[in-house]
């Protein structure tokens, strides 16, 4: 059984804390709460990863100067904001500062679970996404510098001929390093090799 998706609730409101984290732990999250932006900037590096559900109206620092200091840090948690009623700029803003979703105080229970689980269906993505980059990653490294330099021609969409001409080799030893690449990868197919390289970030940029 997994264990519960955790949610790192964030509001200056005493009552709201309480009775939203009661709320979300009944509908089956693991809820951490901090009664302030400063008091969970000051703990995030160490925090178990999950979902932030951060209140933009705040002393000290409001949501959006909480969120800009996450995004300066790297923190890649998914962001959902809670704003007033009819408070749309602050939540257009949050949003273009790469929140992913926004609930209008006061919500409904339905909108809030839906809002957190389609934040953790992407925080999953995300999770999914550097397992197989890691993966790829780990193939890479078991190639020698040579098959390394023939991977590297062939994602940038060189051919046998010209891999050979700008490593000095003959296209029959690119052939071999080619052939070795694969059998490392586990390849079937010159797109599956691609398809590896890219997911280990080579060819960016």
């Amino acid at each position: 059984m997994t264990e519960p998706r955790l949610i790192h609730l964030v509001d200056d409101d005493e009552a709201i804390r309480h009775s939203a984290s009661f709320m979300l732990r009944h509908a089956g999250f693991r809820v951490k709460t901090y009664a302030d932006g400063v008091a969970f900037l000051d703990q995030v590096a160490d925090a178990e990863r999950g979902c932030i559900l951060l209140d933009v109206q705040m002393p000290q620092m409001d949501g959006l100067e909480v969120q800009e200091a996450l995004n300066q840090r790297g923190v890649a948690m998914p962001v959902i904001v809670l704003t007033g009623h009819g408070d749309v700029a602050v939540a257009v803003r949050a949003m273009k500062a790469g929140a992913v979703d926004f609930v209008e105080k006061p919500y409904a229970k339905e909108t809030l679970v839906e809002a957190l689980s389609r934040a953790f269906d992407r925080l999953e993505a995300r999770r999914r996404e550097e397992v197989l980059s890691d993966e790829a990653r780990g193939l890479i490294e078991r190639l020698t510098p040579r098959e390394h330099d023939v991977l590297l021609g062939l994602v940038e969409g060189q051919t046998n001929k010209s891999i050979a001409e700008t490593l000095d080799i003959s296209p029959r030893t690119v052939e071999i390093h080619r052939a070795n690449v694969m059998e490392k990868m586990g390849a079937s197919s010159l797109s599956t090799v691609l398809r590896i390289a890219f997911a280990a970030g080579l060819g960016a940029g």
